[in-house]
């Protein structure tokens, strides 16, 4: 079973599309074009996230926001075309759990939706997947790592890295990319922090840090969980 997903957005095309993407992850999509219409559908829609945009007639999605805060704790992804720090800070300060600007890659957005509800428990346990490289599982529902038998502690920053890079054995991720992946709204991690975050996470899951399995570096690019192990 999928979630049910609320999209506020006034641009029909946009919503369109992100109606069929969300879809296509098996979700149950319903679609508003202003903010009040936004207020009234969650009250009796009873969502599992939204996906807000800023600029919408009527109230626009900040306003929508706040309402939508003070009476429930669904997952909020904010959209806009307005990427300032500012911008930024307003959407954290007013409860946001996320922030996508425009232009975005569909792709990206539904990532971000089932990063959202996952760390809000909103996935039923069969929607949440356990990763599996060799002898290592990320088990993405139940937040826990595997390496053989052996239960593996990570903080948050180092399980989000290694789920983005097990999602997809063998593709290289930037840096810029992992700190989207993986940190959510927390976009001002400088590149260098995630080295730091895979020196401790391979101390962790490797047998031999200094000639990793699992979590590989590609020089000049960025890293990639290894196909098999």
């Amino acid at each position: 079973m999928g979630a049910r997903v609320l999209v506020a957005e006034d641009d029909v095309k946009q919503a369109h599309l992100i109606r069929v993407y969300l879809e296509r992850e098996g979700h149950s999509v319903q679609v508003v074009g202003d903010g009040r219409a936004a207020v009234d559908r969650c009250r009796a829609y009873r969502p599992d996230l939204v996906v807000l945009d800023v600029m919408m007639p009527g109230l626009d999605g900040l306003d929508v926001c706040r309402i939508l805060r003070g009476e429930s704790d669904v997952p909020i992804l904010l959209l806009t075309a307005r990427a300032t720090e500012d911008d930024l800070l307003v959407g954290l300060d007013i409860g946001a759990d996320d922030y996508l600007t425009k232009p975005y890659s569909p792709r990206e957005l539904t990532a971000r939706v089932r990063v959202l509800l996952r760390r809000s428990g909103r996935l039923s346990a069969g929607d949440t997947a356990v990763l599996t490289v060799g002898d290592l599982r990320v088990d993405t529902g139940r937040f826990e790592v595997y390496v053989g038998e052996r239960i593996v502690s990570l903080t948050a920053k180092e399980f989000g890295i290694l789920a983005v890079l097990a999602t997809e054995p063998g593709r290289v991720f930037t840096r810029a990319q992992i700190i989207d992946r993986a940190f959510g709204f927390d976009h001002y991690v400088e590149e260098r922090t995630v080295d730091a975050h895979v020196m401790n996470l391979r101390r962790k899951i490797e047998v031999d840090p200094g000639e990793p399995r699992y979590v590989q570096t590609v020089y000049g690019r960025g890293y990639r969980m290894a196909e098999s192990a």
